[in-house]
């Protein structure tokens, strides 16, 4: 059962393999793709990297809902609907999504995640001791 400090330093560690950035760049405010430079193809390897260091099994969508971005039923016009926010706040109650939520523009949902969320994630799947 991992602390707090060791599943942000496990995850500190995952993102500094996976995406080539400095250590003192990986801060809990960081967003994945706006300030650590994400891709699509480095989340694979991140859930990857996450999956080994806390041997758990992240289904395919669950950290990184992009099904719901691409369906039509929670997209229009490049915003996700009302709809869309819901099954967003369904699948990731470990993200904030106020700010988005006020301008839920598809494109800009990359610049959401922050490295703070990667470990509300992890912590909901490993047992944490304070």
């Amino acid at each position: 059962m991992p602390t707090r400090e060791e599943v942000f330093a496990k995850i500190k560690n995952a993102l500094v393999e996976a995406l080539g950035v400095e250590e003192d760049e990986v801060v809990p405010e960081a967003t994945l793709v706006g300030d650590l430079g994400a891709e699509s193809i480095d989340f694979l390897d991140i859930v990857f990297r996450l999956e080994k260091a806390f041997d758990i099994k992240i289904p395919r969508g669950e950290l990184f809902p992009e099904d719901v971005l691409t369906n039509p039923q929670y997209v229009q016009d490049g915003k996700v609907t009302p709809a869309g926010l819901a099954e967003l706040r369904r699948r990731m109650p470990f993200a904030n999504l106020e700010k988005f939520e006020q301008n839920p523009v598809v494109q800009d949902f990359g610049n959401l995640l922050t490295v703070a969320d990667m470990c509300r994630f992890v912590e909901s799947k490993v047992e944490i001791t304070d």
